[in-house]
């Protein structure tokens, strides 16, 4: 059965995007596997909890066949972590489909993994696109763009077509 890691903020992962996202890659036959910054308890922005199994620095990017970044207040911190960085980076050096949602699509562009890519992104303000604009990316304003093995989303309503749009990248 193949596996996604699903990366969440320790705090304030957005739990409806997190939820869908779920949804529609288990729909779609894939295992998930939660990581975070650290291994332990994440408490999401809405109020739930969620138990990240692996923390992001100890990874092995190899045993996945896809990754997803979920949005919330708390993952806006990982778009200068080295960690969720490196991860992103590693999973495009392997050619594995990634997908980031929400906030996270900002992630993606500091890694330098959305140079020449179409993509959306939650936006405050103009902030969110000018960071995607400034790292390369094109600013589509679509729900889900998905780009090659790239999938972006811009919030919660689109996280199950986020998930089966992450699905559907073969492998």
């Amino acid at each position: 059965m193949p596996k996604v890691l699903v990366v969440i903020a320790q705090e304030g992962y957005q739990d409806t995007e997190l939820a869908g996202t779920v949804r529609g890659l288990s729909n779609a036959g894939f295992t998930t596997v939660i990581a975070s910054k650290n291994a332990g308890l994440c408490r999401g922005k809405l109020g739930g909890t969620q138990q990240a199994t692996l923390a992001m620095h100890d990874v092995s990017i190899q045993d996945y066949d896809r990754i997803v970044f979920i949005g919330g207040p708390g993952a806006g911190a990982y778009a200068s972590d080295p960690d969720a960085l490196h991860l992103a980076q590693e999973a495009q050096r392997a050619n594995m489909p990634i997908g980031a949602i929400c906030i996270a699509p900002t992630i993606l562009a500091k890694a330098h993994v959305l140079e020449g890519k179409r993509a959306t992104v939650w936006d405050s303000g103009g902030e969110q696109i000018a960071i995607l604009e400034r790292y390369g990316a094109k600013y589509t304003g679509e729900a889900v763009t998905v780009d090659g093995s790239i999938v972006t989303a811009n919030g919660p309503d689109a996280a199950e077509e986020f998930g089966k749009s992450i699905a559907s990248k073969s492998l």
